[in-house]
């Protein structure tokens, strides 16, 4: 079986975990304006799609994009296409939303599209556990399936050597927190305006 409770148990160790989590000082984050341009490859998250979609990435997201090696995740391919089932077909704006994400999903290259192993599913549900526990968040307000899916990103990006380019400060402060040797890159949202 390619995943081994008792050896994930060991690493992870829910059970010495007791604290709480609070979102760490920006200064203890890699920053996308911080990052060189030339660099280790980098897997996104669902939100770079769209900040890029809504014109909201930063210049230096922006940069990041075009010289770095670009991964993309299985798990944020679901969270993309997930519009194509929830969106109303009769709402007016639905047409161009779906229209932009097609494009944006086809133009993923599919060699450069990968899926989270065995091993990682189950580490993620791990933390995704965990997080919630020492986040202290509403239960059933949907936040554990996110802390699952951006468990499943990170850990994908570790089997990968690469590191996760996100806007999900808080989510992946956490994650960072309890999986000490993974590196994310953070960014924030500009408005259009500030482009």
């Amino acid at each position: 079986m390619p995943f081994d409770i008792r050896t994930t148990l060991r690493s992870i160790k829910p059970e010495k975990r007791t604290g709480g989590l609070n979102r760490r000082d920006d200064s203890h984050l890699a920053w996308a304006e911080d990052e060189p341009l030339l660099g280790g490859p980098i897997l996104l998250d669902t939100c770079v799609y769209l900040d890029v979609l809504q014109g909201k990435s930063s210049e230096a997201v922006d940069r990041l994009l075009t010289y770095r090696l670009c991964y993309h995740s299985a798990v944020c391919l679901s969270e993309l296409t997930h519009v194509f089932g929830r969106l109303d077909p009769a709402h007016t704006s639905t047409k161009a939303v779906l229209k932009a994400v097609s494009e944006t999903v086809s133009d993923i290259p599919s060699h450069r599209l990968h899926a989270p192993d065995t091993a990682a599913w189950g580490s993620a549900g791990i933390l995704a556990g965990l997080i919630a526990r020492l986040s202290n968040v509403p239960k059933n307000a949907g936040h554990e399936r996110r802390f699952l899916n951006d468990a499943l990103v990170l850990l994908q990006a570790q089997n990968l050597g690469a590191a996760v380019l996100t806007g999900n400060i808080k989510n992946f402060d956490y994650l960072t927190q309890i999986v000490t040797s993974e590196q994310v890159i953070f960014y924030r949202a500009v408005s259009a305006q500030d482009r």
